[in-house]
């Protein structure tokens, strides 16, 4: 490729498709190396987490409902997180959370 034959435009477009193959070239071998690994330890009869001492991430269950809105029993809230509106004006208009608990 003759650089010096090329336009301004040119050269700035080849630039920065230049830039993004270097910035997208480790994170490509990484991927192709994850995926041959993980293909050899399914082959060994393993993930390949287990092979390396890591643990897939667990889910958190669902918190059980602990509150109910007594004007519409189907709103419930677990207690964890932003309280909702029903529970926060429930309170303002003096019941307590024993009051509104399941």
């Amino acid at each position: 490729m003759d650089l010096n034959s090329l336009s301004l435009a040119e050269l700035k477009k080849l630039h920065k498709d230049v830039a993004a193959a270097i910035a997208n070239f480790e994170d490509r071998v990484k991927s192709k190396a994850r995926a041959e690994l993980e293909a050899q330890a399914r082959a060994m009869g393993f993930s390949l987490a287990e092979l390396v001492g890591v643990e897939a991430p667990r889910k958190r269950a669902p918190a059980a409902a602990k509150y109910a809105n007594p004007a519409n029993s189907a709103e419930t809230w677990s207690g964890r997180g932003r309280k909702p509106a029903w529970f926060a004006a429930a309170i303002a208009a003096g019941k307590t959370p024993d009051d509104l608990a399941i």
